[in-house]
């Protein structure tokens, strides 16, 4: 008996797939993926597979987050998408699943161009100004490379510049073309914000259905909410220096702060240490008397530490993870700790690249 049905595997494929183009759209830091996807299957439960990678999916937030429908329309309609991935061979990829999306008889997107309704040159003729109108230059340079501008052509060198009337109705013009992504231009009388924006509007409509949300019941969803407890024989009645004075004041102060940087962020009680983690540890406590080290991981060279509280302990023996070591005594310090910790955590997720 097989765990997964084909009709699951497929829409789980598809999820993975709308759950990486829309964190790309979203511009969201793409190096914490190979964490995330490593760490999926703890969350998988094989009596109800598809139903608890939704559910993951749902629950997963910050940087890790599935954009929603909301964020996803708003970052498409506006994102430049003609430089999307544009080195790669996937630059063309959104055009092929829009086009094919839900038709038997697939278009062999590689044999068309990417067109610029409105042309790239900044140089447009006069039939293009009037179109436009007065704001001409700033309405191009905002919607020339976006969704609403962008389609598909194999008469990419006979349109060349012309107007969009001109490019209508030409031989092999939007009039003939057989392409989904042209339909509607055939019966449009111009080309210009306006026009842009509805296309969008309708082609983020369309996307919505080609990189589906996980979408389950919030009684079912809620089923998977509960954060468990890491089991663990510590707590903070375990660290001597925690009990009472100075370092228990520090720490607690420290704490909320630590947990306030990301929903995701855990904390775990150990022999010799406190730790937060994310995908993996981002800093580590280890409590003494009236005061606090604390071990966060990043390389040295990789953290901006101006006030030079830090030292390099990667050729040390020291408890935790981490190559940088600092002390914390005073509670002024806290806030410039917080910034530390926060270059851990960006460097964990990604530099704010997108793919």
């Amino acid at each position: 008996m097989s765990v997964l049905s084909k009709q699951d595997f497929i829409e789980i494929i598809r999820l993975i797939e709308s759950y990486v183009f829309r964190r790309a759209v979203c511009g969201i830091p793409t190096n914490s993926l190979n964490k995330t996807f490593a760490t999926f299957g703890k969350s998988i439960i094989k009596e109800k597979y598809l139903e608890s990678v939704k559910a993951h999916f749902n629950n997963m937030t910050s940087y890790r987050r599935f954009p929603n429908d909301e964020e996803f329309v708003t970052e498409l309609k506006y994102r430049d998408l003609y430089n999307f991935r544009r080195k790669s061979r996937s630059s063309k990829y959104w055009l092929r699943r829009l086009e094919n999306h839900d038709r038997k008889e697939r278009v062999n997107v590689s044999e068309y161009t990417i067109e610029h309704i409105l042309p790239q040159n900044n140089n447009l003729n006069n039939d293009w100004r009037q179109a436009l109108g007065p704001d001409w230059e700033k309405i191009q340079q905002k919607y020339v490379h976006t969704i609403g501008n962008l389609t598909l052509t194999g008469y990419n060198a006979e349109y060349s510049d012309k107007f969009f009337t001109d490019k209508r109705d030409m031989k092999g013009g939007f009039r003939e073309s057989p392409l989904k992504l042209n339909k509607g231009l055939a019966n449009l009388e111009t080309w210009n914000e306006e026009t842009i924006l509805q296309r969008a509007e309708n082609l983020a409509k369309e996307a919505l259905e080609v990189w589906q949300y996980p979408q389950l019941d919030q009684t079912i969803l809620d089923q998977y909410s509960k954060k468990e407890e890491p089991l663990t024989e510590y707590s903070i009645d375990s660290y001597e220096y925690l009990k009472e004075g100075k370092a228990k004041n520090l720490f607690e102060k420290l704490r909320k702060e630590l947990l306030s940087l990301d929903p995701e962020i855990s904390e775990e009680y150990l022999k010799l240490y406190i730790a937060y983690k994310l995908e993996t540890n981002v800093v580590d406590v280890v409590p003494q008397k009236d005061k606090l080290k604390l071990y966060i991981n990043i390389k040295y060279n990789e953290l901006n530490d101006p006030k030079e509280l830090c030292r390099d302990v990667s050729q040390t023996g020291h408890w935790g993870n981490g190559d940088v070591e600092l002390i914390l005594s005073s509670e002024e310090d806290i806030a410039y700790v917080i910034n530390l910790v926060r270059q851990a955590i960006e460097k964990q997720y990604g530099n704010g690249e997108s793919i």
